[in-house]
């Protein structure tokens, strides 16, 4: 019994000790001076939730290497993960339904389809950087989310370098999934047919960045239907005109 107490006694200060809070403010992405009130934050890893005050703060149990969710009503949700528990800056994108690659309507999708996984919404779950916890930067611009460096010329090179990591990082997720096979698989289409779809319908950075995760069996299907509806001309890449010689 006095073994039992003296256990007891021990461990409760590494318990107190070992909570540990991560705090910061949430602004809007456009109108970087305007603080978000009501900001919905989860702990994913934890399960313990907040919100932000009328000034936007937020203050929410976490430890290094947790992943915190921002989400608001009219905003692009996003996620951060913690590689310390500094005070933070957050910004979310306001979202926006004016992005549409392929204008399709009465469509029926295969279940296999549609309610197919997919492989990268663990991995890739937010807007601006889709959560891509393998970034170099981490120091700098983690999941998305602005921290406060302060400003000047090395600040811009700052959002230089995070703006081009993040479009690599778009691109080489589009090489992996909108590929040759996984076309095929869907449409049947080969040859120079393939290879023309694969042209004109290849989604842009900004199409992957407004649905996040991106369901690429679905898009692709999508396009597949426009396909079918171009003439047969539409369908060729026009060749470039040849040069004369001199």
């Amino acid at each position: 019994m006095y073994k039992l107490i003296i256990f007891l006694l021990l461990a409760l200060p590494i318990g107190v000790f070992a909570q540990t809070v991560t705090t910061g403010t949430v602004f809007d992405y456009s109108k970087k001076t305007l603080s978000l009130p009501g900001v919905s934050i989860r702990n994913l890893n934890s399960k313990k939730s907040t919100s932000t005050n009328k000034e936007g703060k937020y203050t929410i149990a976490a430890n290094i290497g947790d992943l915190i969710e921002f989400s608001a009503v009219g905003y692009h949700t996003d996620t951060l993960y913690l590689t310390n528990l500094l005070n933070r800056t957050i910004y979310l994108p306001v979202k926006s339904n004016s992005l549409k690659d392929v204008d399709i309507t009465a469509v029926r999708m295969n279940s296999q389809v549609t309610d197919a996984k997919d492989p990268l919404a663990e991995k890739y779950t937010l807007l601006n950087t889709g959560g891509n916890l393998n970034r170099k930067r981490m120091k700098d611009k983690v999941g998305g989310l602005n921290l406060n460096l302060g400003y000047g010329k090395y600040k811009r090179q700052q959002r230089k370098e995070a703006d081009l990591e993040e479009k690599e990082m778009y691109q080489d997720e589009i090489d992996e999934n909108f590929t040759p096979k996984a076309i095929t698989d869907l449409t049947k289409l080969e040859g120079e047919d393939l290879k023309n779809f694969m042209i004109i319908y290849r989604p842009s950075i900004e199409a992957i960045k407004a649905e996040r995760p991106f369901r690429y069996s679905f898009y692709i299907s999508r396009a597949f239907v426009a396909w079918k509806k171009l003439s047969p001309q539409e369908r060729k890449l026009q060749d470039l005109p040849k040069l004369k010689a001199n």
